[in-house]
């Protein structure tokens, strides 16, 4: 699924359109709490400017309602945050395709950047219109993808745009060549034994996951909440551990296609109420009493997934195994994480709450990759084919 990247085009006197993924979180005086995500594009940035492209970058940032007066999700921070990063002065269009953005797409020279406005402040965004699109096409000569945490999605900035650049070289960025890298080549052909590792809250976000990596894994590890959906099917006990009744016929096919393949946790720590200080204690799977909650995957567990992972060659880890957050209750997600760190598989960590446990925790270093999109990345393990990367130019 190689694709050409950014370095595999001539840039010197062009102009790059750069869809990048700028979607920072801003606290109350409009100021980045968490810059990863801007400099984690600077690779495929830097390749542009000191080149001596043209660099025009577009991104959304949160979900605003299509008024652009509405400064709490104005892109402008990440200009300013850009700016210091590259050290040299990072241009700002107050709208998307209207006459600013002209003026200054105009003014740019070679080695310069501008950041566009949130492209969500335009309707045109989300609805994959060809007229917005087009008014964003003409602005360059290449067009590149270096947003794995929208490249799901069929917003214009990720289809359309592309499409509108018939004949225009159309590459990916740093960031996702490594992410297809990843999530595609390595699980399309991976060093076994190859072990899943699968939490979080609810059987639904991940069942086709589950059933996905049933065909390709020799091992799947379930924990967090969803596993006491799963106890639940197994006929156990649950207390009052968070649960979704309505998939427990799923989770009963799901156990019945995985047999030997499917490993449920057999012990479980639980407290009785949803704090560190409360009343704990660790049970058999299955048998939580009435007034508590399973917050955890039991020592057992951990053991017996901990020696599971030390002998794998590949590992994917998606979700935590307990409220990691919380202790005791991180000892779980905790004991995964260091068995990855510790083995010489190829780890992938899935985004979202497991990459944020890994930083947390201070794995990240010792782990192959770290995907940078929580849905993307649940999207490619469920084997979904992206429009908006398939439409890009093959290496």
């Amino acid at each position: 699924m190689a694709k050409k990247t950014i370095e595999n085009v001539d840039v010197a006197g062009k102009t790059v359109l750069m869809r990048v993924d700028f979607n920072v979180p801003l606290n109350d005086e409009l100021k980045i709490t968490d810059d990863r995500r801007v400099r984690m594009a600077l690779p495929s940035i830097k390749s542009v400017i000191d080149r001596g492209g043209r660099l025009i970058l577009m991104s959304h940032l949160g979900r605003p309602t299509g008024e652009a007066s509405d400064s709490k999700y104005s892109l402008k921070p990440t200009a300013t945050c850009l700016g210091e990063l590259l050290g040299q002065e990072v241009a700002f269009a107050t709208d998307t395709v209207g006459e600013d953005a002209k003026a200054k797409v105009a003014a740019l020279e070679d080695g310069q950047v501008l950041i566009l406005e949130n492209l969500r402040f335009n309707a045109g965004e989300k609805k994959g219109d060809a007229a917005f699109a087009g008014e964003l096409a003409a602005f360059a000569d290449i067009y590149c993808n270096d947003a794995f945490g929208t490249c799901h999605r069929t917003d214009a900035s990720m289809v359309a745009v592309p499409e509108a650049m018939s004949g225009k070289p159309k590459v990916v960025g740093f960031l996702v060549a490594k992410e297809i890298q990843y999530l595609t080549d390595v699980i399309a052909n991976p060093e076994r034994p190859f072990v899943a590792i699968l939490g979080g809250a609810k059987v639904s976000d991940k069942i086709k996951v589950i059933d996905n990596l049933l065909g390709i894994c020799d091992k799947v590890l379930i924990g967090g909440a969803m596993a006491y959906t799963f106890a639940l099917a197994q006929g156990g006990k649950i207390g009052d551990s968070l649960v979704e009744k309505d998939k427990v016929d799923l989770a009963k096919e799901l156990i019945a296609k995985g047999g030997d393949k499917l490993m449920l946790p057999v012990d479980t720590h639980c407290g009785d109420d949803f704090n560190s200080n409360c009343n704990k204690q660790v049970v058999k799977a299955g048998e939580i009493p009435d007034g508590f909650e399973g917050l955890d995957i039991g020592p057992e567990t951990a053991k017996i997934y901990s020696e599971t992972v030390k002998s794998a060659k590949t590992v994917v880890w998606n979700g935590p195994m307990g409220v990691f957050e919380m202790t005791p209750f991180d000892a779980g997600t905790k004991a995964v994480a260091q068995a990855i760190a510790d083995s010489d598989s190829t780890s992938i960590i899935g985004g979202g709450d497991s990459a944020a446990a890994v930083q947390q925790l201070g794995f990240a270093d010792q782990v192959s990759h770290v995907s940078t999109g929580g849905g993307a990345s649940l999207a490619m393990l469920e084997g979904q084919e992206f429009a908006a990367v398939n439409l890009l130019d093959e290496a």
